[in-house]
């Protein structure tokens, strides 16, 4: 994997109630960034203590206000953290999940593409899930069948959590849909204004 770790991108992990994974997941994430921004979506554990002794920059949130939100105060963390260290261009941002663990390293991958300037979004491939009831697979498939529908591109994984944006792609789709929309709503918005 190439070294993608620098001060061009920064990480932003939406969390909630995730004290057991979050570690983990923000050391993994801080070979992949020098910043590493954690969304504490009102945790009732230990999730901003745990991410803040791993290193991570912690905004957290009183009331739960889902992840789009959470995003969207990544996002305006990282603005405020450049406007204080004055880099010389917008970082890219990286989205985690928050329970990936050690394998959030694995994310750099979606990083070069954004960083050579041949894609403004980069999504990740996740393993096939099992569900019991087919719940997931069938909210997956429906979201996969509304983009093919609005835009005539079928997106493999439309609800991956994990993906790297450019800064200007990102402020330009602003405001974020709420909930599963959010990721849907990201990819539609891509396919119509940047392709």
């Amino acid at each position: 994997m190439p070294d993608t770790a620098g001060a061009d991108v920064a990480v932003i992990i939406p969390a909630r109630n995730e004290q057991l994974r979050i570690a983990a997941t923000v050391t993994a994430a801080t070979a992949l960034s020098s910043l590493v921004v954690v969304v504490d979506d009102a945790s009732l554990d230990q999730t901003a203590h745990r991410a803040r002794e791993a290193g991570a920059l912690v905004v957290s949130r009183r009331r739960s206000h889902g992840k789009a939100a959470a995003m969207m105060t990544g996002a305006q963390a990282v603005a405020e953290f450049e406007g204080r260290n004055s880099p010389p261009s917008p970082r890219h941002l990286l989205f985690l999940d928050a329970d990936l663990e050690q394998t959030a390293s694995e994310a750099g991958k979606l990083v070069t593409p954004v960083r050579e300037g041949s894609a403004d979004m980069t999504i990740a491939m996740l393993p096939a899930q099992k569900t019991a009831d087919g719940g997931h697979g069938l909210v997956v498939r429906l979201a996969r069948s509304g983009v093919a529908y609005l835009t005539g591109f079928r997106p493999a994984q439309p609800l991956s959590g994990m993906r790297c944006i450019s800064r200007p792609a990102f402020d330009a789709v602003q405001p974020l849909a709420r909930g599963w929309g959010m990721e849907t709503a990201l990819i539609e918005v891509f396919s119509v204004t940047f392709s």
